[in-house]
């Protein structure tokens, strides 16, 4: 029996598209409806990652003892669940409760779906798959914010819709009997994070920093500095992001996932320098453009690497820890960047999320030796 590819893509679509969504609404809707402030809002964007963070690595260690279809269909329900609640929730606390539910389902829906994909691909197409399957999650989390401002008010009901869709997509997926395995035992850290994992790990969270930065703070920049284009920039840099992480993923194939991020995050570091010294519109918007460009192939990069140092040894553990990084680095984007732009400028913000992407390459260079993982067992 074939994998559904094309449900799921379209389930995974469908839930970051209310994530995304999410991260639009919360900064009005946390003053308007809770009466908090910048930190009570930036919080509640930032638990959900936490919860992502956290819940990825059991996804995928499930997935890999062929638990995949009962954990992607969880995911979808605890999405729907935590936006019903962030829709219904009649205090700050229990907003915090539904956003950390809402991040268990997205982690959930993500990485059990990932290699429940590549669990049918060759192994030297897994790059190329990883990044066109990643335009789900990533074309969600773009696109999720614009549908967003066009709904207003309704968006909590389309958040609900959105993620309920996710699971019915999921539900009416048939399984393949023969896939189910023993889970395998965590005796030991190793057993959740396999080797191997962690550099590439550091690499993309420290990627994450700079997309956290990009997230959080452009928009703010270019307003509070008169610099203008703060209502096309985060359009901007994900048109740029998914044009290139669609016509460049075979890239990651061809030339290695260590090459094209040490390419590509160099790329970044001119761009994130651009941003902190850009004094007019129409060069914030190419510099924008730039960083999407920058950020569009560092994922499929890393699920190369990743894949490359645990050949064959539970990869869907190893993708979801990999993918933590990810979380972890743009959830310490938003409060670490915003205090530094609060007391030292929005500038030096920005530097400092170069200095981030210029440690990545760094962190890059380690895998000039591909070393393939051993056994923990």
């Amino acid at each position: 029996m074939g994998i559904p590819v094309r449900r799921l893509w379209v389930a995974v679509l469908s839930g970051y598209l209310a994530f995304g969504a999410t991260l639009q609404a919360l900064p009005a809707y946390v003053p308007e409806k809770f009466d908090g402030g910048v930190l009570a809002s930036g919080t509640a964007v930032g638990i959900a990652f936490l919860a992502t963070a956290c819940g990825r690595p059991v996804a995928g260690w499930l997935a890999d003892a062929g638990w995949s279809r009962p954990v992607v269909v969880a995911g979808g329900v605890l999405t729907a669940l935590g936006g019903l609640g962030q829709l219904l929730a009649p205090s700050l606390v229990v907003l915090m409760i539904a956003r950390l539910v809402m991040g268990a389902g997205e982690a959930a829906l993500f990485s059990a779906a990932l290699p429940w994909v590549l669990s049918g691909m060759r192994m030297a197409q897994r790059g190329r798959a990883a990044g066109w399957f990643g335009l789900s999650m990533w074309g969600g989390l773009a696109a999720g914010p614009v549908i967003a401002s066009l709904v207003g008010d309704r968006v909590w009901w389309l958040v609900v819709g959105l993620a309920a869709a996710s699971a019915l997509l999921v539900l009416t997926t048939r399984s393949d009997p023969g896939r189910i395995e023993p889970l395998v035992h965590i005796r030991r850290f190793r057993d959740l994070v396999p080797i191997g994992v962690p550099l590439p790990g550091a690499t993309v969270g420290l990627a994450a920093y700079c997309y956290g930065t990009v997230a959080a703070l452009l928009v703010l920049r270019l307003r509070a500095d008169g610099i203008g284009g703060d209502g096309i920039a985060l359009a901007v840099f994900a048109a740029a992001f998914l044009v290139v992480r669609f016509a460049g993923s075979p890239a990651v194939d061809r030339y290695g996932g260590r090459a094209v991020a040490a390419v590509t995050v160099t790329i970044e570091v001119v761009a994130l320098v651009g941003l902190a010294l850009v004094g007019e519109a129409i060069g914030a918007l190419v510099f924008t453009a730039l960083a999407g460009c920058g950020m569009a192939l560092i994922y499929p990069a890393c699920v190369s690497m990743t894949l490359d140092r645990v050949r064959g040894l539970r990869p869907g553990v190893s993708m979801g820890v990999m993918t933590s990084f990810w979380d972890l680095g743009v959830m310490v984007a938003g409060p670490l960047g915003g205090l530094v732009a609060e007391r030292l400028g929005f500038p030096v913000a920005f530097y400092l999320a170069a200095v981030s992407a210029a440690a990545c390459v760094a962190v890059c260079l380690v895998f000039l030796r591909q070393r393939r993982a051993v056994s923990p067992r």
